[in-house]
C-alpha cells in the first residue's frame, strides 16, 4: 500500500502548473441544470450560428485546469464556431478537489445516479432541452482525470453518448481511493481483462448499442502510464461490437492508429499513440485551434480536430464562414449565446429544413 507521505508528494506534483486566470475565454456560464449532487460548475459555448438540432460535445478538463483554460488550449469553441455545434464544459471546484481533478475514483462520484456523474448527466439533459440538441449526436471527451471521468460517463450512461474520446485517461472502476488512483496511474494493480470488462458491464443495465470509443496516449507519458490506454481498449472490447484484428496505420510519423471495425466496416474502437509525447492533449497550434501550454502539447497533431471528425461534427461540408473560410452552403442563423431559444419550430417546418440540409450534405 502506498504511504501517506508518498501520496502527498504525488498530489503536490499537480500544483506545479497553476491555472492562468488571464487566458481569454469564449465561454458563458451554464446554470440551473438540476439538483447537482456533485456540486460541479459548468460553462457552455453556443456559436452565434448553429445548425438546426445541433450536436453536443461535452469536454472535461484535467487537473489544475479550468473549463476556460482547457478550451483555450484545445480550441473546442473555435471549432464549434466553424461547424455549428454546441460545447458543454463541466468544471470542477476546489471545494470538491483541491487540484481541480474530477473525482473519477470516488465511489459516490463514479456511479450511475450519484455524485459528479449524475451532475454531468443533468447538465447534458438540460443542454439537450435548452439548445434543441439532436440527442442521437451527443459526445464526450476529456484529458487525464477528465479523460477518466469521460470514461465514467461512457460506462455509467452509455445510452446517452454516441461516442467518446479518452485522452491519457484510465479504465473504469479500477480505483476507489486516492492511493489506489495513483497506483493505477503508474500501472500498478490494473485488473485483468475479464475483471475490467465485468466492471464496465456492471456500471449500467445497458445491453447496447454502445458508444464508439477512441483512446489517445503519449508514449512518453510519465503521469499516466500507457498501460492504461491498453487497459481501456481491453475493457471496451468486451462490449463494443468488433470484427477481427485491428487495422494499423500511421497518419504521420509521430502518430500510430489502431482501428477495430464492426461487421459493417464501421469504426467502433480506436487507439491513437503519439510517439514521444508526454502527459497532455496533443494539439497543432498552426491549425488555428488551440494554444500550447501546461498539459496542452503542440506536437503538430490536433486531437481536437481528429476527435471532432470521428464524432462526425466536423465534416468539411459543415464548415461555416465565421473564420473567413469559404463554405459550400450557407447555414441559417438559429440562436445566440445569450438568448437560447426553447424547442425548435413545428415538426413540419423542421422536417422541411432537415430534408434540405440532408440534400445539401449538411446532415445525416
Amino acid at each position: 500500500m502506498r504511504s501517506l507521505s508518498n501520496t502527498l508528494a504525488l498530489l503536490k506534483q499537480f500544483r506545479t502548473h497553476p491555472v492562468d486566470p488571464s487566458r481569454e475565454s469564449h465561454l458563458s456560464e451554464f446554470e440551473a441544470f438540476g439538483p447537482n449532487p456533485g456540486q460541479l460548475e459548468a460553462k457552455v459555448h453556443v456559436p452565434s450560428t448553429v445548425i438546426p438540432r445541433p450536436a453536443l460535445v461535452v469536454v472535461l478538463h484535467g487537473c489544475t485546469q479550468t473549463a476556460s483554460s482547457y478550451d483555450t488550449g484545445s480550441g473546442w469553441s473555435r471549432l464549434a464556431d466553424d461547424y455549428g455545434f454546441v460545447v458543454l464544459f463541466p468544471q470542477q471546484t476546489r471545494s470538491n478537489n483541491a487540484n481541480l481533478c474530477f473525482n473519477w475514483f470516488q465511489p459516490n462520484d463514479m456511479a450511475r445516479g450519484d455524485g459528479e456523474a449524475l451532475s454531468i448527466r443533468q447538465m447534458v439533459e438540460t443542454a439537450e432541452a435548452r439548445y434543441d440538441i439532436d440527442t442521437s449526436r451527443v459526445y464526450i471527451t476529456g484529458l487525464s482525470a477528465g479523460g477518466a471521468m469521460a470514461n465514467v460517463m461512457l460506462a455509467t450512461y452509455p445510452e446517452v453518448f454516441a461516442g467518446g474520446a479518452i485522452i491519457a485517461g484510465l479504465p473504469y472502476g479500477t480505483a476507489h481511493t486516492i492511493p489506489q488512483a495513483f497506483d493505477r496511474m503508474r500501472a500498478q494493480g490494473i485488473p485483468d481483462t475479464n475483471t475490467l470488462q465485468k466492471l464496465l458491464r456492471s456500471a449500467s443495465k445497458t445491453t447496447g448499442p454502445w458508444p464508439a470509443i477512441s483512446v489517445w496516449q503519449g508514449t512518453q507519458d510519465m503521469t499516466v502510464n500507457s498501460a492504461n490506454a491498453d487497459a481501456i481498449v481491453d475493457q471496451w472490447l468486451g462490449v463494443v461490437e468488433t470484427r477481427g484484428s485491428p487495422r494499423v496505420d500511421q497518419p504521420t510519423s509521430r502518430l500510430e492508429r489502431r482501428v477495430w471495425v464492426n461487421a459493417n466496416g464501421e469504426e467502433r474502437l480506436q487507439l491513437y499513440r503519439v510517439k514521444g509525447m508526454g502527459h497532455g492533449t496533443p494539439i497543432n497550434a498552426k491549425s488555428g485551434y488551440g494554444r500550447a501550454g501546461p498539459y496542452m502539447l503542440d506536437v503538430g497533431i490536433s486531437s481536437t480536430e481528429e476527435i471532432a471528425k470521428s464524432f462526425g461534427v466536423a465534416a468539411p461540408s459543415l464548415r461555416q464562414v465565421n473564420r473567413g473560410v469559404a463554405t459550400d452552403v450557407a447555414i441559417p442563423k438559429a440562436r445566440s449565446n445569450d438568448n437560447p431559444s426553447p424547442k425548435g419550430p413545428a415538426d413540419g417546418i423542421r422536417r422541411t429544413i432537415e430534408d434540405a440540409l440532408r440534400a445539401a450534405g449538411l446532415m445525416r
